[in-house]
């Protein structure tokens, strides 16, 4: 009980850091929607519903220092079935093409393959955020990359760095090998081996206050020494700038790094990005059923704008797939550098 009560006082005090960041004009930094008003945006519209991202529940077996959703082992936060059943309904709309499933470690939840399977039969793509550690957690989850290969499930999964301590540092002891461990199981399957069709891909996140390296340059490193040291194979790599949010944001304050990260970041700032950030054509659902604009929006509780549905009991595509979407300084981190989406950089 003590336990709980210390993490709702963490997230409330988290929450207000938020609030008082985001309504700042800090440091004269200037507002994303001004900022990208000098090239013509009049805000920012969506271009449609291609990607329908679930967040199936805030459990985690590890509580790794970037996470932007605050998860970990005493989260509570769970979709029900019923949700999920919304969620059917929801994404029987044609242009809805992919389903991607996060957390916490979304196969914490108790209906993850019901749901896996239901999608499927409804001929969407699916791709599942797992965090390599969860194959490992539990006899019963052993089985996670057999089951993800029958129903040709997309595999998207953090690895901070290619050697072992900085992997440690950013997501727990040990976690490095044991995601070894999990990459050599998935790659036993055929995942990320050429020509299997069977997607493995990784995501890079910065350890401190500053900017991924050119995902492409990266990538081609990370395949060369996974290989070499590891005999692992895997498809893509995905560069992620790291959101001035949740405990990212606490590391950013307590480190005294939040200006000079948001100078970084909106210095940085590439116009060429805007067309491609994920918000144009994904719809973020929470584990509750709420609809945000991207993922980090609802980690903000930032809601789509009450002119679209704000929840999946009034869906309405119609009015989802040209809604305005909520900016906020938050945003600069998916237009600096190349960008970055959940499908890492992009703009060249």
């Amino acid at each position: 009980m003590i336990k709980s009560l210390k993490v709702l006082n963490h997230n409330l005090a988290n929450a207000d850091n938020q609030l008082a960041v985001l309504q700042n004009e800090l440091n004269g930094q200037p507002f994303f929607s001004n900022k990208i008003a000098t090239f013509g945006y009049t805000g920012l519209q969506a271009t449609g519903i291609e990607v329908f991202q679930v967040n199936v529940g805030k459990m985690c077996n590890q509580v790794c220092k970037h996470c932007h959703v605050d998860a970990g082992p005493d989260r509570k936060e769970m979709m029900t079935l019923e949700t999920m059943q919304l969620c059917l309904v929801a994404i029987q709309n044609p242009t809805i093409k992919t389903v991607d499933l996060t957390g916490g470690a979304p196969e914490l939840n108790p209906n993850f393959r019901w749901f896996v399977q239901e999608i499927k039969k409804l001929g969407k793509h699916v791709i599942v955020r797992c965090n390599l550690t969860i194959i490992l957690a539990n006899k019963k989850f052993n089985d996670l990359p057999e089951f993800f290969k029958l129903y040709e499930v997309e595999v998207v999964s953090s690895l901070p760095s290619f050697t072992p301590d900085r992997t440690n540092s950013q997501r727990g002891d040990g976690v490095f090998e044991d995601s070894i461990t999990a990459l050599k199981m998935l790659n036993a399957v055929g995942y990320g081996v050429e020509n299997s069709g069977l997607i493995l891909n990784l995501v890079y996140n910065p350890a401190g206050a500053f900017l991924p390296p050119s995902q492409a340059a990266l990538q081609a490193e990370y395949k060369t020494e996974l290989f070499k040291n590891y005999g692992i194979s895997f498809n893509n790599l995905f560069a992620i700038t790291n959101m001035p949010i949740s405990r990212y944001l606490d590391y950013l304050l307590v480190s005294g790094n939040y200006l000079k990260y948001m100078d970084k970041l909106i210095a940085a700032f590439n116009p060429s990005a805007i067309d491609n950030v994920m918000c144009r054509n994904t719809i973020s659902i929470s584990w509750d059923g709420f609809l945000y604009d991207c993922d980090f929006n609802q980690m903000l509780d930032l809601k789509v704008k009450p002119t679209a549905s704000q929840h999946l009991s009034e869906f309405n595509i119609q009015l989802l797939n040209t809604r305005n979407i909520v900016l906020k300084q938050h945003c600069y981190g998916c237009t600096a550098g190349a960008g970055s989406s959940c499908g890492g950089a992009v703009a060249g």
